[in-house]
């Protein structure tokens, strides 16, 4: 099942990937980026580690033993996450939909944060490994929100 977790959200990443190359870099190039922008090659290792991270966690908390109704909310929580991500590069990166794309990433930032509290509840090492993507894509959030405010 672990392999399984960390297909999907290879799956994610590859679609995310593949949307913030060619012209999509050529499009980002030309913003006003914030301060604390971070280059480019910083993103691909940092969400390799994120989502394996996260795969970890979620192997972790659908083996663990007891509360199946908590443990189907909290993996039902990390479903929503994990659809939120992937819905963000197509909106911002694709679409070239700065605010759109702010919408979506506090919304996945909220349900990040809710997926961590919930993983930690039941076993305090799946809501670790979520911590730091929670902090990461808060970091985000700040970015999209510099990118949007500066390329209005």
């Amino acid at each position: 099942m672990l392999v399984g977790f960390l297909g999907v959200c290879l799956a994610v990443a590859g679609t995310a990937g593949a949307l913030t190359v060619g012209p999509a870099l050529l499009w980002y190039a030309t913003l006003t980026h914030p301060w604390l922008s971070p280059p480019n090659w910083v993103f691909g290792p940092v969400w390799s580690v994120m989502y394996g991270a996260m795969a970890v966690a979620a192997w972790i908390i659908w083996r663990e033993p007891g509360m199946p109704r908590k443990r189907r909310n909290a993996m039902t929580l990390w479903g929503v996450q994990l659809a939120l991500n992937a819905s963000w590069s197509p909106v911002y990166f694709g679409l070239h939909m700065l605010g759109a794309g702010l919408v979506v990433i506090l919304a996945l930032w909220v349900a990040v944060a809710a997926t961590s509290w919930r993983f930690y509840r039941l076993d305090p090492r799946a809501g670790w490994l979520m911590a730091p993507y929670v902090a990461w894509v808060g970091f985000a959030t700040y970015l999209n929100a510099g990118f949007w405010w500066l390329n209005r």
